[in-house]
């Protein structure tokens, strides 16, 4: 599966394992994401690919303008989302 804009990651990897993120973009071989409250849009998370695993879901770009949105769009994800 093509990892894209929009889509909902869950972190498998690192400190934020069991997060919900979405994927904002690529830069190289890494993936930018953000879930809005610990990772803002303003400083988004490298992760590797294989260090998420992808849901079905994609967001549209209009739940990504504002970490707010993001926050809303990944709250039905579950508890873990943007927890520190």
């Amino acid at each position: 599966m093509e990892i894209q804009r929009g889509q909902v990651v869950r972190s498998i990897c690192g400190r934020d394992k069991g997060c919900f993120l979405t994927v904002l973009g690529a830069e190289g071989p890494c993936l930018l994401v953000a879930d809005g409250k610990r990772r803002p849009l303003e400083r988004p998370k490298r992760k590797k690919p294989f260090h998420v695993a992808a849901t079905n879901t994609v967001l549209g770009d209009a739940a990504l303008q504002t970490n707010r949105q993001i926050r809303t769009a990944l709250r039905p994800f579950g508890a873990q989302a943007g927890k520190t």
